[in-house]
């Protein structure tokens, strides 16, 4: 490999390991597998050590992942570092470590034991009581303040009975699978978001700012490592396990004190194959030494402690017999094809699912109803299928094709242009109407307030609404509305249909936005009839005036013609027009042109603007808001939680704005 493409290489993985540290450490939220990750720390620490001349500092090879986050609480310096590991993956690679251990110590003893799946979190206690919670942060220099959080997980002790004058320790704040199934069960039954995984909602749950929150969804704690201690001694690892034990602590459980490689092994082996039966998660095991002297020969870097190691289990997966597809459609339509297998057990549950995603995965994978699979859990999560087996295909058996009309309402489906879905057309399709109405009313559309999930839902049922157009109809049957309580009596009834009146008068650009067109958004629709002025317009540009649009490409343009080439859509607008909505851009008085000629990304909570109102002022002035960071970016407006745009707009020296700045920039 030429030295460019190895150099390429390596800055490519590292703006990538970056980005997923980001989304898991950060923002709990990760996209790959531990294990995917996993590989490209283990290539990136490959070609680092083959090519010397390339090393950098700021390496995520050199660093943990995390930084201390300001709304999760106090920004605190850690008294003791807070260290990752690195990671192994082979009996070679375990033998070889013991070995090197053994090469400089006499007869060290090692710990084997659970590597439990969540986030880290140190507990200093003063004379017996505790004083300080704090999370892992960056690991090296600071972390944050969560102490009132972890006064409320049982686990935590809030006094210890022998306790020296202080004592430091670390653990692993996680949540069992029963505890994560009850607050996933919670969130749907709210209308919220549910979360990805135990870990996720972990570490999402302790970063809170209300502790009655933490409390309610019941995280637990395992104590692993001693991290200060003045006034008494431990000589080894499991000394200081049977001394905290009898405080009434828990620490990892099942840990065993080996000798020999071949001894780690079997251990490391011997929790493998009880991960199905435990009731939380772990994503490996960590091997270290028992010595707290032999510990300081070895010491630590700024990122790992040298003195353990952490093996991780490859993918656990499963063969098993593709029964058939099922097919669903989501509010934009697109048709979801979902694998049903025979089931199988798989990292400690029963699964018989398993997403295709679109039919470019179908197609690549040669997927086909009676085909053998062998299926994994990503992040030990999701079920996903690994590979097809089709040297035993059955005779007959052929690769699945989504059909060209929707299997709900049997309208023509299409191919969204310059993506991989295939979407059903039909707006009023009823498996997309619910979501349809409810992004149609809602803030970043028609802004018609009273339309909620529960309320749009008995609407449709009731036969009310149809189509989106049938919005406008609603006052007709307001005695019927009255009468059923669908919405509320007279008084709530009245309201909701005084505020679809009002939403007559809105831009032309907010009902664009409402369409639910592909790529076509807020911003999106606001530029687009900037230019064309009106949707009825819009609806006869071709292609070619489209591109002619200031940020709109060939993907969008084709979203937008092959919307009203269909005539079901152009009736629904001929309906708008008919109930009196307006069709036509309302040009806005300007502020000032300030900021004309800019390019604003807004990210992250801002102190008192919302990013609605922050994006109007910009525009207001002369700006222009999009919503991904690029060369073209001439500031990113930031605020609290700001991720992974601020991470990208600082690697392209792109300014970055507090809300401050902004205003000071328009005085």
């Amino acid at each position: 490999m030429a030295e460019q493409d190895i150099r390429k290489e390596i800055e490519d993985l590292r703006k990538t390991i970056e980005y997923h540290n980001d989304r898991y450490y950060n923002q709990d939220s990760p996209e790959i597998s531990d294990y995917e990750y996993d590989m490209m720390i283990k290539r990136l620490k490959e070609l680092e050590a083959a090519h010397p001349e390339f090393e950098s500092a700021d390496s995520p090879t050199k660093h943990v992942g995390g930084t201390a986050k300001r709304e999760a609480g106090v920004k605190v310096r850690h008294n003791v570092p807070m260290l990752s590991l690195d990671d192994i993956f082979s009996k070679e690679e375990v033998t070889s470590w013991v070995q090197s251990m053994q090469e400089k110590l006499d007869h060290p003893e090692f710990v084997v034991e659970q590597k439990i799946d969540g986030l880290s979190m140190t507990l200093r206690y003063e004379k017996g009581r505790l004083a300080l919670a704090e999370t892992r942060g960056d690991g090296l220099n600071f972390g944050e303040d969560v102490t009132s959080n972890a006064l409320v997980i049982p686990d935590v002790q809030k006094s210890l009975k022998d306790a020296p004058e202080y004592l430091e320790i670390r653990g692993e704040v996680y949540m069992t699978r029963e505890a994560f199934a009850r607050v996933n069960a919670d969130q749907e039954d709210r209308g919220q978001k549910t979360f990805a995984n135990p870990r996720n909602c972990a570490a999402g749950t302790l970063r809170q700012l209300d502790a009655s929150i933490v409390r309610d969804r019941g995280l637990s704690m395992f104590i692993f490592n001693l991290q200060d201690v003045r006034g008494m001694e431990f000589k080894r690892h499991t000394d200081f396990y049977e001394y905290i034990k009898k405080q009434g602590v828990r620490v990892i459980p099942d840990y065993t004190i080996c000798r020999t490689a071949e001894e780690c092994w079997e251990a490391i082996q011997k929790i493998g194959d009880s991960r199905g039966n435990l009731p939380y998660d772990i994503d490996g095991a960590v091997i270290k030494l028992n010595s707290y002297a032999d510990r300081q020969v070895f010491g630590h870097t700024d990122k790992v402690s040298s003195w353990a190691i952490a093996y991780k289990y490859p993918p656990e997966e499963k063969e098993t017999v593709i029964r058939d597809i099922e097919l669903t459609v989501g509010r934009t339509g697109r048709i979801n094809p979902t694998a049903v297998f025979d089931p199988i057990p798989l990292c400690g549950t029963t699964v018989s699912r398993a997403t295709l995603h679109n039919q470019d995965f179908i197609d690549s994978m040669g997927i086909g109803i009676g085909d053998h699979v062998t299926v994994y859990k990503s992040g030990e999560i999701i079920p996903k299928i690994r590979t097809v087996l089709h040297d035993k295909r059955p005779a007959g058996v052929e690769t699945f094709r989504i059909p060209e009309h929707c299997p709900v309402c049997g309208a023509r489906t299409i191919r969204e242009p310059g993506t991989a879905n295939i979407v059903c057309i039909n707006p009023s399709c009823p498996a997309q109407l619910v979501r349809h109405i409810i992004y149609f009313t809602g803030r970043d559309a028609m802004d018609i307030h009273g339309f909620g999930e529960m309320a749009v839902q008995k609407l449709c049922d009731a036969g009310y609404l149809k189509d989106l157009a049938d919005i406008y109809t609603l006052k007709d049957h307001r005695d019927a509305m009255v009468r059923s309580g669908l919405v509320g009596k007279e008084k709530n009834t009245d309201k909701l249909l005084a505020e679809i009146e009002g939403s007559k008068k809105r831009d032309g650009y907010q009902l664009l936005a409402g369409l639910g067109i592909p790529n076509v958004g807020k911003t999106a629709a606001r530029t687009i009839l900037d230019v064309f002025g009106s949707i009825p317009a819009l609806m006869d540009a071709s292609k070619e005036d489209l591109l002619r649009v200031p940020d709109i490409g060939e993907v969008t343009a084709d979203c937008i013609r092959t919307y009203f080439e269909e005539e079901s859509n152009r009736q629904l607008i001929r309906r708008f027009q008919s109930y009196g909505l307006n069709m036509d851009r309302i040009r806005e008085e300007t502020a000032g042109d300030e900021l004309s000629g800019k390019t604003f990304v807004i990210t992250g909570t801002l102190p008192t603007l919302k990013r609605t109102e922050a994006a109007d002022l910009i525009q207001k002035h002369g700006g222009k808001v999009t919503g991904s960071v690029s060369k073209k970016t001439d500031y990113l407006l930031a605020g609290d939680a700001a991720g992974s745009k601020l991470t990208k707009a600082q690697s392209l020296g792109i300014p970055v704005l507090s809300e401050d700045d902004l205003k000071n920039m328009l005085r």
